[in-house]
């Protein structure tokens, strides 16, 4: 049992700020931390990725306005070395970011493409339980038709790692379904110790890239790598998906929109409503007017003409039929 000291411990949040799109979204991530959740007192960080052999081209925040603005909103830059995934596999950011950060400080990782909703220091974090977003679809594995199925290919990850199994099932679900096992969405996850965690996560990450099971033969690693290995590193730190109460982050204190037309089209209203009560202050608009598609969909009205194609309480069940139909309208701006 953590103690109450560690369930209310401050921590430190995170979210990658590079060139392109995410440098815009880490100034909404900010804005949104700082209007909806004021009595935050602890660190934020945008993780800028450096210069170096893994990538072609500067992936640091290119925007001098962009970055003025996070400071003044009282972000930190941390730069990190792209040792092992860089621009081949970008998602390998938030595992090589973990080394610089903090260690011994509870931390909160979020995507960029994320909205604070609500009071983030109410989340009721145990960061000696972490755990991760289970906003999560069944995109992997993908069995084929005659096997390994979904129990043999997650077991050989954990034994792979002679990490215990069977009480990562959810014993509620059917046999050989996939919600029957253990798998997270990356868009948040959380530990009471960044390093900790990301020796973890980077170890498991590169075995399993490097020298996969054998019942990994027909299956795709890229982008799924690190929902792949989310789990194993969760469940061995003693954490699970019953370890953050439902409704807090992916519900009233966080939205993970993936991208703004997405956002329009299927998030909540309060979701629609913080995007556009950040995005109004003139200091914040001169820098997000920058991006093309946040200047037509936030401010040219463009966002809710894409809701309006949606019915809010009938949404399409399925993410590729949202964006096919922004896509036929015109509102597929990224």
């Amino acid at each position: 049992m953590a103690s109450k000291a560690q369930k209310n411990a401050s921590f430190n949040i995170v979210v990658v700020g590079q060139n392109g799109r995410l440098q815009y979204e880490a100034v909404l991530f900010a804005a949104s931390l700082r209007a909806k959740s004021p009595a935050f007192s602890g660190r934020v960080f945008v993780a800028e990725p450096q210069p170096g052999v893994r990538w072609t081209k500067d992936p640091r925040m290119s925007n001098p306005d962009v970055v003025a603005l996070l400071k003044q909103m009282d972000a930190e830059i941390l730069p990190f070395e792209s040792r092992h995934f860089g621009e081949s596999y970008p998602n390998g950011n938030k595992i090589e970011l973990l080394r610089e950060l903090p260690a011994g400080e509870p931390f909160v990782f979020f995507d960029t493409d994320t909205l604070i909703t609500g009071d983030i220091s109410k989340v009721p974090f145990d960061f000696d339980r972490p755990s991760a977003s289970l906003k999560v679809e069944g995109t992997w594995p993908e069995p084929p038709l005659y096997g390994p199925q979904y129990t043999a290919i997650w077991k050989s990850l954990y034994d792979k790692f002679d990490i215990e199994f069977e009480s990562t099932l959810d014993l509620s679900q059917p046999d050989e379904y996939w919600r029957r096992y253990l798998y997270f969405n990356a868009g948040f996850f959380y530990f009471r110790c960044p390093h900790e965690f990301g020796a973890r996560f980077e170890k498991y990450a590169l075995q399993i890239r490097t020298d996969p099971p054998e019942e990994l033969a027909c299956q795709s690693l890229d982008p799924w790598l690190d929902q792949v290995v989310l789990p194993l590193v969760i469940h061995e730190l003693g954490g699970g998906r019953d370890a953050l109460p439902d409704g807090f982050l992916d519900g009233t204190v966080s939205t993970h929109y993936r991208l703004i037309p997405l956002l329009y089209a299927r998030e909540s209203d309060l979701a629609v409503e913080t995007l556009e009560e950040i995005a109004a202050p003139n200091k914040v608009k001169k820098v997000l007017k920058q991006y093309d598609p946040f200047k037509r969909m936030i401010y040219q009205g463009r966002g809710h003409k894409a809701r309006a194609l949606f019915d809010q309480a009938h949404l399409p069940r399925r993410e590729q039929v949202i964006r096919n139909t922004l896509r036929r309208n015109g509102y597929w701006l990224r």
